[in-house]
């Protein structure tokens, strides 16, 4: 605690001496500093301070006392930090956390093991180790290759095409795992990230894997340089939190309930970060670069990100009516190549607006030119945050005034003319292509849109079944194979059978869940069928890919197995007369 103490008081001289609040220390913001030292001392808790074998308990039982993991067995690893519903945090408690994740570190060697070589030569040292006592400690065993290969069989049938996309499906996996020895999710399908729904099935595959490669030992063996990467992390934490938190005049830990927890790995891609934000939690998955002459070699920026995403969703939440008037805006970011979420929600916009502002103006040093400041403005506006202008200048008005944010947040809303804004917009010319946004977001509410639906479709409402999967679609919410396979499932109850073909095939191009997969094929072979003349042979052809498919699926493979014995006939309708019989 010493430590901590006199690295902040380092950073905090550092940062009146050469950092923006060196104009901005009025006699009202030196209070301010006086008053919420005490809670930013604490603010960050590290892990792995103790030694290796103590490192991950401690953690929790000291930094983050919310969120507590679920105890396992005495005989079982300990698994990593879990996120149930956070009670109310007392003062000496941080919502804050640095930390690692042995489920994270499993889940990414398994993926190694299995052909993830991206970034692998500017990777730490310790992510060529751990793959080389992996490969020791399957050589000398059939069932230890056995579970090998089944696993990597498994992962090969479901990556994608795009590695980014596959690590970080991975990545929102593992943070919804039980843990170690068997890597169950933790929550119900529905409540699960979309992105992690269609790959499930890997923890059982790992569990048996887990075992047999004996990666709690390699784990155990590597702890120190765990805990050695986590010290590496938390001055500059430290520093990064209390910078913001003082810039924008907050106090540290103000959000009870709220989470944001940031996990470090050897084994990804160094020039990749993760994040997302779950409900009230966020989570930053870093794989640090092992060159400190690299840019950013720690990914504060990103770091930097997702935490002014933290400290300013809540906002966007408590000011919604302020927010909500501004909506006319999105009009002007139809043709901008935004990722689809800023184009149908106005909250969004507003906040990535404001937090890519908030970067710019604190970007560089003292003597950083304002003109280069004002081109990223401008760059971030002709990628379709119309807003960046408008809130960049706000923020250089609320540097010289004492009141923090979330008291000039509404009024810095309100001062928004919406047509200027409007005009200034129809002026920008956008980029054709932009990065998508790194902080990924899982709502409940979208996570549920497509059990929404087809709970729909099944109750004989398929117009609002067609609206909320193409509303997912359009999203990019959820898995885009079952969005598809809705859609076309609604073309078959409106008797448009092109357009169900069609829907079908792409989902099934789409998607990697067995079960779209199977039922797909099915649906497929049984219009093939119906057709005059049928086309029993492609019929069959889909059936036995259905069979294939969803083997492992009782009821696909029972529908797949009558289609090939026999041509598929609809069911008669009963005539009313019939049924008054």
């Amino acid at each position: 605690m010493f430590y901590a103490y006199l690295s902040l008081l380092a950073g905090r001289a550092a940062i009146l001496r050469e950092g923006f609040l060196s104009r901005f220390l009025t006699i009202g913001l030196r209070i301010f500093l006086i008053a919420a030292l005490p809670g930013l001392l604490a603010v960050v808790s590290p892990a792995q301070s103790q030694a290796p074998e103590q490192a991950e308990s401690k953690t929790q039982d000291q930094a983050q006392p919310q969120s507590q993991p679920q105890a396992p067995p005495p005989s079982q690893p300990q698994a990593p930090p879990q996120k149930p519903k956070a009670p109310p945090q007392s003062q000496s408690q941080t919502p804050i956390t640095l930390d690692t994740s042995e489920t994270l570190f499993v889940v990414l060697t398994a993926m190694n093991s299995c052909g993830y070589d991206v970034g692998l030569n500017t990777s730490d040292a310790q992510r060529l180790n751990v793959r080389a006592e992996v490969q020791r400690n399957l050589r000398n065993s059939e069932e230890a290759q056995a579970s090998l290969t089944s696993l990597c069989d498994w992962y090969v049938a479901h990556k994608g095409k795009d590695p980014q996309h596959d690590l970080s499906q991975f990545v929102s996996l593992a943070l919804y795992m039980q843990g170690p020895p068997h890597f169950l999710p933790r929550v119900k399908e529905d409540d699960m990230p979309p992105d992690a729904v269609p790959i499930a099935g890997f923890g059982a595959l790992l569990e048996r894997f887990y075992d047999r490669a004996s990666l709690h030992s390699i784990w155990e063996a590597h702890r120190a340089s765990y805990a050695a990467l986590v010290a590496r992390y938390h001055v500059p934490l430290q520093k990064m939190v209390f910078d913001t938190d003082i810039y924008l005049k907050l106090q540290s830990g103000g959000y009870l309930g709220r989470t944001f927890t940031v996990l470090l790995d050897f084994m990804g891609d160094p020039n990749e970060a993760n994040a997302r934000n779950y409900g009230a939690d966020y989570y930053v998955v870093v794989f640090p670069s092992p060159d400190p002459s690299t840019v950013d070699p720690l990914k504060m920026p990103q770091i930097r990100h997702t935490y002014l995403h933290y400290l300013l969703d809540p906002m966007a939440e408590k000011h919604f009516t302020a927010i909500k008037r501004l909506e006319p805006l999105l009009q002007s970011v139809k043709r901008a190549p935004l990722d689809e979420n800023f184009k149908t929600d106005i909250s969004l916009l507003v906040t990535e607006c404001l937090v890519r502002a908030i970067e710019i103006r604190t970007s560089g040093t003292k003597q950083t030119a304002e003109a280069m400041r004002l081109q990223a403005v401008d760059d971030a506006e002709k990628q379709g945050y119309i807003l960046t202008k408008y809130f960049y200048n706000a923020i250089v008005a609320f540097e010289k005034d004492p009141a923090g944010l979330r008291t000039a947040y509404s009024d810095i809303l309100y001062a928004m003319d919406i047509k200027q804004q409007q005009k200034a917009a129809s002026e920008v010319q956008f980029v054709r292509n932009t990065a998508p946004e790194l902080v990924q977001l899982s709502r409940l509410e979208d996570r549920r849109m497509l059990v929404t639906a087809e709970k729909r479709l099944a109750a004989g409402d398929p117009k609002g079944a067609q609206e909320l999967a193409q509303q997912a679609l359009d999203k990019k919410i959820g898995d885009e194979g079952r969005a598809l396979f809705i859609l076309a499932q609604v073309a078959v109850a409106n008797k448009n059978p092109d357009g169900a073909a069609n829907n079908f095939h792409k989902a099934i191009e789409a998607t990697k869940d067995p079960k779209v997969v199977a039922w797909s094929h099915v649906y497929l072979g049984r219009m093939l069928d119906m057709k005059d003349p049928p086309e029993r042979e492609a019929a069959m052809n889909e059936y036995r890919a259905a069979l294939s498919a969803g083997a492992d699926l009782p009821e696909a493979k029972a529908a797949a197995e009558h289609g090939l014995q026999a041509a598929y006939e609809p069911p008669a309708r009963v005539k009313p007369q019939d049924s008054a019989k």
